[in-house]
């Protein structure tokens, strides 16, 4: 429990993360699923355990995914750019007959899964169906940025996955690009200047330097054709 406490991320001035509480990081890659139209997280490797560490967020590091200070001869601007106002206050609402659906656009990391059988809006519009509802239940909780979440109308809950505290190097197999980290399980995630942005399940921050929502990804890292491996 006292771990859990003291776990966090510290965004530093121009350059990288600082990980501290002994958080568990890995990789995976998104990967079709069985079913065609869906897709899955393959997890693809450990790292060592260790109580603190520098993750690099400039994109230029040659020892990925961890800094070795390229930050500093590039001359990275990581002036953070992404506003702290709640979730629920920016994120478009969608109502469908058994969910409701959120969506923060901004926050978008084209991790590929909302796309799949329809859309996960489609999804929700015809949610009375409950193999749609499903499906759609399924893509949000895909979704490593945490830009969907959708609501139970029935009980008027959230629903979210259950996500241990550890931080994920996503690989995007579809694009052949590397994405942002995603940051699981209500690990608190602090500015440069000591503010702490909105606690929350599931977010991705950026890893290729180059988002306009700093710290957090905007998928530019598809656009780029970013390419880090762990």
């Amino acid at each position: 429990m006292n771990e859990q406490k003291s776990q966090r991320i510290k965004v530093t001035k121009d350059g990288p993360y600082l990980v501290l509480g002994r958080v568990l990081l890995n990789s995976a890659q998104i990967v079709p699923d069985k079913d065609d139209y869906l897709l899955a997280w393959k997890e693809t490797g450990k790292f060592q355990d260790a109580e603190t560490y520098l993750l690099c967020r400039c994109g230029k590091t040659k020892t990925p995914p961890f800094c070795d200070s390229s930050h500093i001869a590039a001359g990275f601007d990581g002036t953070e750019t992404a506003n702290n106002i709640p979730y629920k206050e920016k994120a478009k609402k969608y109502e469908g007959p058994d969910l409701t659906l959120f969506d923060a656009k901004k926050l978008c990391a084209s991790a590929h899964f909302c796309t799949r059988a329809g859309g996960t809006w489609d999804l929700v519009e015809q949610s009375a169906d409950p193999k749609k509802a499903s499906l759609a239940k399924k893509e949000a909780a895909d979704c490593p940025s945490g830009r969907l979440v959708l609501i139970d109308k029935k009980t008027g809950r959230e629903i979210e996955p259950v996500l241990n505290p550890s931080i994920t190097l996503i690989e995007d197999t579809l694009t052949g690009t590397s994405g942002p980290l995603w940051v699981k399980g209500r690990i608190p995630v602090e500015s440069a200047d000591g503010k702490a942005y909105e606690l929350r399940n599931r977010m991705t921050l950026c890893r290729c330097g180059k988002s306009s929502n700093k710290p957090f990804c905007d998928s530019k890292h598809v656009s780029i054709k970013f390419k880090s491996k762990p």
